[in-house]
């Protein structure tokens, strides 16, 4: 899965999906689901989706089950082993699973759903189940499975009962030579628990002596006989359990060629009714597929998103209009717009439903290519702006007339005259490659452009002037602005400072005034370089996400003058940059205000050394610092 489809977080889409198939080889296939390289591929693949979903409005869940089981069991079969009692029963659980899904596939045919004809290629395998229901019973081999095996058991019973008999009369005529009055069991024998005094005078042979040596557990010298003979029948019956076991052993692997196509139908359903359960989940629709060169969204949600409180999008690209400028505030949905166009888009050329309103359509794409993140790195000493500049030369790299591009805050991260120049400079030369494109900016210069090319055009992101909140709306045909200094205004920022920003920004320079020296500065110290507002805001404890991994970890040193804090991630301490963590529980929340988080940072071996030196000084006693 490359970076992009990860960015989109398409590999999210497939965890929900296979959390919905039964069988592995269905979770195998869809974890290995990718974009259909060819329109028709494309459109069978929603069609077998559109008919799962039908069937499972109309009759309800079908009765897959996990097959794993059954599956080794049938390997074994292959190679001539005689199978259990407990993995015939598993083959005979799994043509019931079959013989209910046949019949859910029969009454489904009523919804004209192409995939409930699949019932009619069942093979009737209901001999082989009846044989083994017949013959296993509670994990055992009836006594109905043959005539031979029940005269056997018959004769076993008839043997036991003198046995029984036999030994009741002993105990009660003999009380005083036996520890016990209970008949026991011992190397598979018969015997009596005779006391140690007595062992002489008793006729019979010792099977066992007690852990005490006080008992002596002997068999009778008139059940031996019967003895012999219980133990002849035994030995009958278990050859007699073996060759029923056998047979049962050879008509499965006779079905084996039925069977394994039964497995491959169920595989198969699971597979389409897997993506029947998402669609529903998320309401989806099937899109259109078309060969002309259009995307149009109609009433579109971004499908990880709370379907009641997300804002629908709609808007349209084709041949005409190849790209979108986006531009509105910070938070106001700009991300999120082209995260949901491309996550669809990936979406439907899977064969999956999406989260949208009829009309919606799409054509296919080589490659839906994205930057969005920041996505900075230490290890690999990416910045924001050189991990923007990586990834937009990637997509250079790759983008054609066939490509959607997809460009989250292009050109920042820099100085803004330079950035606003790249900017415009990449979405000239992707103009010219005629491919699909929508991005996101602030740079007024970005947006002039827009109005100069053709075809592009400029949208924006709804902004409430009265309220200074997004509406999340998308409205195409019209540029937007950022509101910096509205927002800033409503939350509080003195208003000296934004008449000084209105200035700059309508080209004015500004006064200059000295600024009194700090106390450290008039003793010839060095300032201190104020950690930035984010930086400060993380505490010793707080669980945080680390972009663009999105790894879970917890701090363990709050941040430097740098912004750089200490963060534990299963084990190992990290330096991390602030602008890569968001915090997802904060310590007070998760632990109380007395809590040693020496139990969750410090080494097992560092612990004990706390604890010995805090009772007495020890020259072993070492504590390591990170």
């Amino acid at each position: 899965m490359n970076e992009s489809w990860i960015a989109l977080e398409l590999h999210t889409i497939i965890d929900m999906l296979c959390t919905y198939a039964h069988c592995e080889r269905a979770k195998e296939r869809l974890c290995a689901l990718a974009p259909f390289d060819t329109l028709e591929r494309c459109r069978q693949a929603l069609k077998e989706t559109s008919a799962a979903r039908t069937m499972l409005d109309a009759c309800g869940s079908p009765p897959l089950t996990p097959m794993e089981e059954a599956q080794r069991v049938l390997a074994l079969a292959h190679s001539g082993a005689m199978l259990s009692c407990d993995e015939l029963e598993s083959i005979a659980r799994f043509l019931t699973a079959c013989e209910r899904m046949r019949r859910y596939l029969c009454a489904a045919e009523t919804t004209g759903a192409y995939l409930a004809l699949t019932g009619r290629g069942f093979c009737d395998l209901s001999d082989l189940r009846a044989e083994i229901e017949r013959s296993i019973r509670a994990g055992e081999v009836d006594s109905g499975a043959s005539a031979r095996l029940r005269d056997v058991r018959r004769r076993i019973e008839s043997v036991r009962a003198q046995i029984h008999t036999r030994l009741s009369a002993c105990l009660s005529h003999n009380t005083h030579m036996f520890s016990d009055s209970m008949v026991v069991t011992r190397a598979g024998r018969y015997a009596l628990p005779v006391k140690r005094a007595y062992r002489a005078s008793f006729q019979g042979t010792v099977i066992d002596i007690s852990s005490s040596g006080g008992t002596v557990f002997m068999e009778p010298a008139s059940v031996r006989k019967l003895s012999d003979e219980l133990s002849e029948l035994q030995l009958e019956e278990e050859n007699e359990i073996r060759c029923v076991l056998y047979a049962l052993s050879a008509l499965v692997a006779e079905s084996e060629s039925a069977i394994r196509g039964l497995m491959e139908a169920m595989e198969a359903l699971d597979f389409a009714f897997a993506k029947a359960q998402l669609s529903r989940a998320m309401d989806g629709i099937a899109p259109e597929m078309t060969h002309e060169r259009a995307l149009r969204l109609v009433g579109a949600r971004h499908p990880l998103l709370d379907a009641r409180s997300c804002v629908p999008l709609t808007l349209s690209l084709d041949g005409r209009t190849r790209g979108l400028i986006v531009t509105g505030p910070n938070t106001g949905g700009k991300t999120v717009t082209l995260k949901t166009v491309g996550l669809l888009s990936l979406m439907a050329q899977c064969g999956l439903h999406v989260s949208a309103q009829e009309g919606t359509a799409f054509c296919l794409f080589d490659t839906v290519a994205c930057d969005v993140g920041d996505g900075q790195s230490i290890s690999e000493n990416l910045s924001t702006f050189s991990a923007h500049m990586t990834r937009v030369k990637h997509i250079l790299e790759q983008a054609t007339f066939e490509s959607l591009v997809l460009l989250d805050e292009l050109g920042s991260g820099t100085d803004p005259a330079e950035g606003m120049g790249l900017a415009v400079a990449v979405l000239e030369e992707l103009r010219k490659r005629r491919c699909m494109l929508i991005a996101t900016t602030h740079y007024a210069q970005v947006k002039a452009y827009c109005t100069r090319v053709k075809e592009f055009e400029n949208a924006r992101m709804k902004f409430d002037e009265a309220t200074l909140a997004p509406t999340y709306e998308l409205e195409v045909g019209q540029a937007g602005e950022s509101c910096a200094l509205s927002i800033a205004r409503r939350i509080g920022l003195p208003e000296h400072i934004l008449a000084q920003a209105r200035s700059v920004c309508q080209g004015q320079e500004i006064a200059l005034e000295d600024a009194p020296l700090s106390p450290a500065i008039a003793q010839g110290q060095e300032p201190e370089t104020p950690r930035p507002s984010h930086a400060h805001s993380f505490s010793r404890g707080d669980c945080v996400m680390i972009y663009p991994r999105r790894e879970i970890g917890i701090v363990c040193k709050t941040a430097d003058a740098r912004g750089m804090l200490l963060v534990q991630v299963k084990g190992e301490k990290r330096p991390v940059n602030h602008k890569r963590l968001r915090c997802i529980a904060p310590a007070e929340e998760m632990y109380p205000e007395d809590y040693d988080f020496s139990i969750v940072f410090d080494s097992v071996a560092n612990r004990k050394a706390r604890h010995i030196l805090n009772k007495r000084y020890d020259r072993e006693a070492e504590v390591r610092y990170e």
